[in-house]
């Protein structure tokens, strides 16, 4: 077991990364390495692959081991790689996990294993289990919409104790669940609490969170870690610009289709109009249709305007 106290601590603007696929389905392993080149260069804190925005559920294991290798060697140590090991068979989690380790990253990220709804008990056994047998830190990571299962506070805190475990990140959106787990830091203030929603990242790092885990930084990954910054400084003339441009970003891009997956396909459509990946998903998610790809083209040049002129 990797001793944490070796770790840097997990803070700032960490990013879930999209997965770059090729028409085909494979991975696409020029565009790993530009989106790489691009958030490392863009000053994020840290880059986390195979999350709900790397459509994670929808690949198939090798892939995932491929993806994990390439990313490791374009990252190259230049920052905390943190690997997603999601997965509803614990044997298929720690495999990632030794890939994980073996590649080099920093830590790995689960969520509750899904389909079965389990009980704290439950869940508080499968996480000290994985965390046992894993080589790198874990990551807890709460996402009752997707897996049936909320890890409430009172387990988040239980598991903290474990030496293994090093933070959560959370994408509930429950502001006073947040508030609550940002509590656990005054017993262990070395457990990384990190929101998952960038709506909120500003209020939550005020609060006291230690940054957070933002999708749009995929795309404008400067334009976030100035809003953290501003954040943690407080500087509230910074925040009242970029912040707008946030909530643009949110409801033009991720909610410029119809689908329930809207967020995927707006997503990958903006980075293929930046030139960093092509804009395929992984089934059965479809692409954004033609309308929808002509209207996230004019906003993006939209917001790219306003950024310009910050």
């Amino acid at each position: 077991m990797k001793a944490t106290n070796l770790l840097p601590k997990i803070e700032g603007i960490i990013v879930p990364t999209v997965t770059p696929l090729l028409e085909s389905g494979k991975l696409d392993l020029k565009g790993i390495e530009t989106i790489t080149r691009h958030l490392i260069d863009g000053g994020v804190h840290g880059i986390f692959i195979l999350g709900t925005t790397g459509e994670t559920p929808s690949l198939k294991v090798d892939l995932r081991k491929n993806l994990i290798k390439n990313t490791c060697q374009y990252a190259n140590n230049e920052k905390p790689v943190m690997v997603g090991i999601s997965d509803p068979c614990m044997d298929v989690s720690l495999e990632l996990a030794q890939i994980a380790r073996s590649e080099g990253a920093t830590a790995v990220v689960a969520l509750s294993p899904f389909f079965f709804h389990l009980d704290q008990e439950d869940l508080y056994n499968y996480f000290s289990l994985l965390a046992d047998q894993c080589e790198l830190p874990l990551f807890l990571y709460n996402y009752p919409n997707m897996t049936k299962c909320h890890l409430e506070v009172g387990t988040v805190k239980a598991l903290a104790a474990h030496p293994n475990i090093i933070g959560i990140k959370d994408s509930s959106g429950n502001g006073v669940y947040l508030e609550k787990l940002l509590e656990i830091k005054s017993e262990k203030p070395e457990f990384s609490v990190l929101p998952g929603p960038e709506e909120i990242m500003v209020q939550s790092v005020i609060a006291g969170a230690d940054g957070g885990v933002n999708g749009g930084a995929n795309l404008f990954p400067e334009l976030y870690v100035r809003l953290y910054e501003a954040a943690k400084a407080k500087d509230w003339d910074t925040i009242q610009v970029i912040q707008p441009i946030i909530m643009e970003i949110s409801s033009k891009i991720y909610g410029a289709g119809k689908k329930s997956y809207s967020y995927f396909q707006g997503m990958k459509q903006a980075l293929s109009f930046l030139g960093i990946c092509q804009p395929h998903l992984s089934r059965p998610l479809l692409a954004a249709p033609a309308t929808v790809q002509m209207a996230i083209q004019q906003d993006m040049q939209s917001i790219i305007r306003k950024i310009k002129a910050i």
